[in-house]
């Protein structure tokens, strides 16, 4: 299969936007995450049986919910530090800012956990003229790299809380079982590239049957080579990984001390994940989802109802706001000058291979 074949997902270079990234579309959408944000905070403010919660608010301390909003930047521009090094080594510092921006602001609008930012990106470097098959195994192999550090987290730190080395004392249902469960990711999307892109699928293959060929040939050369990122060392890769992941679990931690709480950073970090699954909602911004699931989450670890609740509301308050405003301005010098022709055709490979090797099917692209 060649490089210039797309993924599915991927529509043809053209000069607008895809539907959903367009300004009606972006409109519709962000009336809609405003709206749920604000039906959010009216229960916060309005719903019996949460005055204590409303106490909290109003005593919030505002010198830690500026740090929260801080450190939430240095989140961001941890996004934006990894995604050259991994895309694209020939891409510039603007390019790179504005398309990671862009995904960011997408992602506090489109549903499904960040992948319509991803899929955005996509477009654009497509646009630009990176071949399909690249751009599907880059998109993994970041999405790997991105997400796996917070499987890593959960592993270590619930093993250690199941053997005592650190505290609280807890079940071990709520450390040693996500601990194995977030292990057992670990290793299947470390063997995934032993499987084989399997059997091409033939000319007259139906629609679905080639999708899923292809789907399955991006995931495991894009585990292959999010293997090969890491192993190569790039400081770029690691510190932006490591930094968006640790500085978003800081705001949680910031947001905690704002309502004068700070139950044990372990609990923040192993509610963290497991919280965060309720963004795989198809809810704009995942608006909701993840409020409920982290408060839900943090409660059942140990950490106080009330102030939970009032963290979690100024952490996801933080969360939609920041992106969407700091990438919006990404996103409108990216409308203003959209790459085209082939400004990504001749990217150099996301790290120069030293001694490991990527599968032949990956290799040959």
């Amino acid at each position: 299969m060649p490089d210039d074949v797309e993924i599915m997902v991927l529509t043809p270079p053209s000069e607008e936007l895809p539907q959903e990234f367009q300004s009606r579309s972006l409109r519709r959408r962000a009336l809609q995450a405003i709206g749920l944000l604000a039906v959010l905070v009216a229960v916060f403010l309005f719903a019996p049986g949460l005055g204590d919660v409303r106490d909290l608010l109003v005593k919030a301390s505002p010198g830690w919910l500026v740090l929260a909003v801080a450190l939430e930047a240095l989140s961001f521009f941890s996004y934006v530090i990894m995604f050259g090094p991994i895309f694209c080594t020939g891409l510039t510092r603007r390019r790179s800012w504005q398309i990671s921006g862009s995904e960011l602001a997408m992602g506090s609008l489109v549903p499904a956990s960040g992948a319509g930012g991803l899929a955005l990106g996509a477009w654009v470097l497509h646009r630009g003229g990176m071949g399909g098959r690249r751009i599907a195994r880059r998109s993994v192999a970041f999405f790997l790299i991105k997400s796996g550090v917070n499987f890593v987290a959960v592993a270590v730190l619930g093993a250690a809380l199941a053997v005592g080395l650190l505290g609280p004392d807890l079940s071990l249902w709520l450390t040693a079982l996500p601990a194995f469960l977030a292990a057992l990711t670990i290793v299947a999307a470390a063997v995934v590239p032993r499987l084989g892109p399997g059997e091409p699928p033939d000319p007259d293959a139906s629609r679905v049957r080639r999708w899923l060929s292809a789907t399955r040939v991006a995931l495991i050369d894009g585990a292959a080579e999010a293997r090969q990122i890491l192993l190569s060392g790039n400081l770029g890769v690691i510190a932006g990984a490591v930094g968006y992941w640790a500085f978003d679990n800081a705001v949680l931690w910031a947001t905690f001390h704002a309502f004068g709480s700070s139950p044990p950073l372990t609990v923040i970090l192993m509610g963290y994940l497991i919280g965060q699954l309720g963004g795989l909602l198809p809810i704009p911004g995942g608006i909701g989802g993840i409020d409920l699931g982290l408060i839900g989450t943090l409660v059942v670890y140990g950490a106080p109802a009330a102030a939970t609740a009032a963290a979690v509301l100024a952490y996801r308050i933080i969360l939609f706001w920041l992106p969407l405003l700091v990438g919006g301005v990404a996103f409108e010098g990216l409308r203003r000058d959209m790459p085209s022709g082939k400004e990504f055709a001749a990217c150099a490979p996301a790290i120069a291979l030293q001694s490991v090797r990527l599968p032949a099917s990956a290799a040959s692209r």
